[in-house]
């Protein structure tokens, strides 16, 4: 298998390579709607002072931090799989935005002081303007960056290089903003006191929306996956958050705007990671099912070979023990004192009959497996029952019984495989004499009649005598293997069924008056209305 080929076959599986449906665009457009709806519900209450909900602040950011984490540890996942370039890049903007919550809320005013952690009033500042304007910049590089591949043998670099490069420049950045004496004055850059937010700080959320608008345009140009769909989602609820702290919420923290953007802030965090354990699981029930499935018509196939097999043995087995008894006939016959030539050459003939029988219900069963070749004309289903009674000699076989031939002669022809159709009517004359063996001789009866319907349809019946059927086991007659004679192979009937049902009729059975069983097949007649006695003639 060829690169290519190995990846076209892993892409169908990968929420970056999977394309988003009509319904996952609606689930999007609600998501955002919904959005829209409460920011507008939330524009009277926002300035509303929240100072005293301080305390779950901390629970706030280590949810946004374990989950941006967990978002990043599964893109890089993907990358080790796909090799994408932006899936890369993604990955990394996930783990610098993630990585920034710590010293961002561990520098927030009031919440860790007894640390003895710098907590000046625009450190905490400093890393959310950070963080705000650094993450939409990664989901702009992911939406420009081509759809290209890494090598396979640089893929633990990178993962390791991206890593290690994210958290060295945190570190760095917050060594810059914590240590004294760096050069870097922010005393009234970001903030005026803990609550209201400086000059400085009013540039931020500017640049921070028309970030988020180039990616949302940048993303919908782009737009091919459910990824590309959900991170147009994601833009948007964060674009909605810093509308509601910076400009509902007048940049003030601990009002009720500014909590309602955390609570954004945390549905924004939340929804690529929680589409991607969707889709994972998604797309794995969907490998289970493919699986199940490839696995059930695996066995189907077993089964049917089985079925084959033992189709192609129960048909062949009639011809060739009808050659047997001939031979043994025409054996007898020459060990007369006086040989009966005639008899043995006639024996001789019907062997090679029974030969060329032998060899079409082989043909046939084989056309019937193979689609597109078989090979069906117009019958006279009237005929071929007495060729069929001829060939079986039943008559002989019923000893003094009596065969009745109820033949309608205004039946319509019918489209059908003649050596199947005659392997049908074998196998029901067969069984019907094999039911009559327990009966005396003199009150075997044998009827096989043709009668036309009203359905556009011709109704064969093959009636016996013998002692019916079990009702136990009714239902079960024309499953495959299933068989009440001792050397019986549970095939006949099913090979009947499959076949009378292959061109377009039903097989049933019922009682029949006053003892024995009827069994009836009905197949559907020609278009031509010609094709009746006057045809025969």
């Amino acid at each position: 298998m060829t690169p290519s080929s190995d990846q076209s076959a892993v892409e169908p599986v990968l929420l970056s390579s999977l394309s988003h449906g009509r319904n996952q665009i609606w689930l999007a457009g609600l998501m955002l709607a919904f959005s829209l709806l409460a920011l507008v519900l939330m524009v009277p209450h926002a300035a509303r002072p929240m100072t005293n909900l301080i305390v779950i602040l901390p629970a706030y950011a280590a949810a946004v931090l374990v989950i941006e984490l967990f978002t990043s540890t599964f893109l890089l996942a993907l990358f080790y799989v796909q090799r994408s370039r932006a899936i890369l890049i993604l990955a990394a903007g996930y783990l610098f935005s993630g990585t920034l919550v710590a010293p961002w809320i561990v520098t927030f005013p009031g919440v860790f002081g007894s640390l003895g952690i710098d907590e000046s009033i625009q450190s905490a500042a400093a890393f959310a303007a950070l963080k705000r304007l650094g993450f939409p910049l990664f989901i702009l590089a992911y939406a420009v960056m081509p759809d290209r591949q890494l090598a396979r043998r640089r893929v633990a670099f990178w993962v390791v290089a991206v890593v290690v490069s994210v958290f060295s420049f945190v570190a760095m950045a917050s060594w810059v903003i914590l240590a004294e004496g760096s050069g870097l004055h922010l005393s009234t850059a970001f903030m005026m006191d803990a609550l209201t937010p400086g000059l400085l700080w009013r540039f931020i959320p500017a640049v921070a929306i028309a970030l988020y608008v180039v990616g949302i345009v940048a993303l919908v140009v782009r737009r091919r996956t459910i990824l590309d769909l959900w991170l147009i989602v994601v833009l948007g609820t964060l674009l909605i958050e810093i509308i509601q702290i910076s400009y509902l919420g007048a940049g003030v923290r601990m009002s009720l705007g500014w909590w309602a953007g955390r609570l954004y802030g945390l549905v924004s965090a939340s929804i690529v990671l929680v589409v991607m354990l969707a889709e994972t699981i998604a797309v794995y029930a969907r490998l289970s099912r493919a699986t199940a499935a490839e696995r059930r018509a695996r066995q189907n196939r077993l089964t049917a070979m089985e079925a084959l097999s033992a189709t192609i043995a129960h048909e062949v087995n009639q011809p060739l023990g009808s050659m047997v008894t001939n031979a043994n006939a025409g054996l007898r016959w020459l060990d007369k004192s006086q040989p009966a030539l005639d008899e043995a050459r006639a024996a001789m003939h019907r062997i090679v009959e029974e030969g060329h029988r032998a060899n079409k219900v082989v043909s046939s069963i084989r056309t019937m497996f193979m689609k597109g070749t078989r090979e069906r004309t117009q019958l006279d289903l009237n005929l071929l029952i007495e060729q069929v009674v001829k060939q079986s000699g039943v008559e002989a076989r019923l000893g003094h019984g009596a065969v009745m031939l109820d033949l309608d002669c205004q039946a319509p022809f019918v489209i059908g495989n003649a050596i199947q159709l005659q392997q049908v009517v074998a196998n029901l004359i067969d069984n019907a004499v094999e039911a009559m063996r327990p009966v005396p001789a003199r009150q075997r009866r044998l009827r096989i009649a043709t009668s036309g319907s009203d359905h556009g349809e011709v109704v064969v019946s093959v009636e016996d005598a013998g002692p019916g059927l079990d009702p136990a086991t009714l239902d079960r007659i024309f499953e495959p293997f299933f068989t009440t004679k001792a050397d019986g192979m549970g095939m006949g009937l099913m090979f009947c069924r499959s076949t009378i049902e292959a061109h377009g009729g039903r097989l049933w059975t019922s009682p029949n008056r006053p003892q024995g069983a009827v069994f009836s097949f009905s197949l559907p007649t020609t278009p031509q209305h010609d094709t009746t006695a006057e045809a025969r003639e």
